[in-house]
């Protein structure tokens, strides 16, 4: 008797470790990391409706584009409605490639142009953050895009001439702190989403890398953040640039508004470290100089 039940006690724990793995799985300095990765990449401002009250992540509130408006989608780990049921590889191929677990094209609005140059370990600690945070039963709220542009299809050509696959590798001819600022400012925390002005095909344009935009978020204008004396930050100490970054204050005694002061409640939040970093890296960067139209800051 007791030699007939073993086989079956055995089965029987074999599953109830198989039904509990998920909870031992989680690693919780994984989710540690992600979430200060979560943080500089400011994932709540767009994916979270903030104007209404939405709840975190499930969802965000328009984003009205030269090309039609676009509405961040539920990334909370519903199982319906959000990304609950996303294996590492699809959080990787949606960072990595801009493609969807049903293999749909995402538009360049969600900056997986940026997010490409992350390494796959600071990818899948968002992810592992992500997924420690609650689920949220909310339907995604379609983009209202504009003809021709709501063609997916068409994305896999735009790829091919505006999408350098990751992840960023370290440039030798640079020390550590450069390389950390460049890998913040250019993959994790995605300046040159707005910085960075846009071609007719609404990719941004390398000879003009963070010289500013006229056409940032909602249509306002977005400030040059390269050392130009003139219409950059030129003539800012890098203790000025991270103090920005950390209060909001810039050196004229101005404070940061819109969007730049959403993006500041994150990047407050990094080490000092970091932010002086990122400060090198701008500071280091060939000085790029802004139309007139584009000199108003936000």
């Amino acid at each position: 008797m007791m030699k007939a039940l073993v086989p079956f006690l055995c089965a029987v724990a074999a599953g109830v470790m198989t039904l509990a793995s998920p909870a031992f799985a989680q690693d919780p300095a994984a989710i540690e990391r992600g979430q200060y990765l979560y943080i500089a990449a400011g994932c709540e401002g767009c994916h979270t409706d903030t104007k209404n009250k939405g709840e975190k992540l499930a969802g965000g509130g328009p984003l009205h584009t030269p090309f039609g408006t676009y509405y961040g989608p539920n990334i909370t780990p519903d199982k319906t409605h959000g990304i609950g049921n996303w294996t590492d590889a699809d959080f990787l191929r949606a960072l990595r490639d801009g493609v969807s677990p049903a293999g749909e094209h995402y538009f360049p609005v969600f900056p997986y142009t940026s997010f490409t140059k992350m390494t796959d370990r600071d990818i899948l600690d968002i992810k592992a953050y992500i997924f420690s945070r609650p689920a949220v039963a909310r339907a995604d709220i379609p983009h209202d895009i504009k003809f021709p542009f709501g063609f997916r299809f068409t994305m896999v050509g735009w790829k091919l001439l505006f999408l350098d696959k990751g992840p960023l590798a370290p440039d030798p001819a640079h020390d550590a702190q450069w390389n950390r600022g460049s890998y913040l400012v250019r993959a994790a925390t995605h300046c040159g989403e707005c910085h960075t002005e846009r071609n007719i095909l609404g990719a941004t344009r390398r000879d003009r890398e963070l010289g500013g935009s006229p056409t940032g978020p909602e249509g306002g204008s977005v400030p040059n953040i390269t050392p130009d004396e003139q219409t950059g930050i030129g003539k800012w100490a890098l203790d000025e640039i991270a103090e920005t970054l950390s209060s909001g204050l810039t050196p004229e005694g101005d404070v940061v508004s819109a969007s730049m002061g959403e993006v500041v409640a994150n990047t407050s939040k990094l080490t000092e470290e970091d932010r002086m970093a990122i400060a090198v890296f701008l500071k280091s960067l060939p000085p790029v100089r802004t139309p007139p139209r584009a000199a108003k800051a936000q």
